[in-house]
């Protein structure tokens, strides 16, 4: 009997397929630039396999980065009492994540991203498109600043979890988490909605 060629149907290692697959998409084109029929075709699979094993594209991207909370279900609090206040709650629920249980696995990825230029990508994709883009989104800034708002936002998230969580810098690494909001929340808070300097102009 020939041999049958083409498509793999599902089978042990269909999954692993389509999360190789994801992640050289994802990090190669980012979020918005891989779709789940370019990646079923790198997995040689039928893009259906991969909604089955994953469903949705947030999903399978959540999966390729090992991220294991949804920020859809987290940001509706956060963004619920409108604008004043968004940086405080944001950092609140940031800590509320990295605190728990599910905190090892960022831990794991924070470390992985920073000798692993694939990882980085990853999670500056994630960061961005997940996190970053929903929050900017939903306030009332200048388009045209939100890379350089979301940006600035992300050094002190991920500069927060570095040196609470890696680094383990005291007093920061043993601060309670209501500290670190009143500290850190309305610096982010300036960035997500304060005014912002106006560039230098070149002479």
């Amino acid at each position: 009997m020939a041999r049958r060629t083409g498509r793999r149907p599902g089978n042990p290692g269909t999954r692993e397929a389509i999360l190789d697959a994801a992640r050289t998409a994802f990090a190669e084109r980012g979020f918005d630039g891989a779709s789940i029929r370019a990646i079923a075709a790198a997995a040689q699979v039928d893009p259906a396999l991969v909604h089955h094993y994953f469903g949705t594209k947030e999903e399978l991207f959540r999966a390729t980065v090992a991220i294991p909370v949804d920020p859809a279900d987290l940001l509706p609090a956060v963004l619920a009492g409108g604008p004043d206040g968004v940086g405080e709650r944001l950092v609140r629920t940031f800590l509320a994540v990295w605190d728990s249980p599910v905190g090892g696995a960022a831990v794991a990825l924070l470390r992985s991203a920073v000798g692993n230029e694939w990882t980085a990508r990853l999670l500056r994709e994630f960061l961005v498109t997940q996190v970053l883009r929903r929050v900017l989104d939903q306030l009332d800034v200048d388009p045209a600043e939100l890379p350089l708002r979301g940006g600035l936002v992300g050094t002190q998230m991920i500069g927060l979890a570095m040196m609470r969580y890696v680094i383990r810098l005291e007093p920061v690494a043993s601060a309670t988490p209501e500290a670190l909001v009143a500290t850190i929340g309305p610096t982010v808070q300036r960035y997500l909605t304060g005014p912002l300097p106006t560039p230098a102009t070149e002479s």
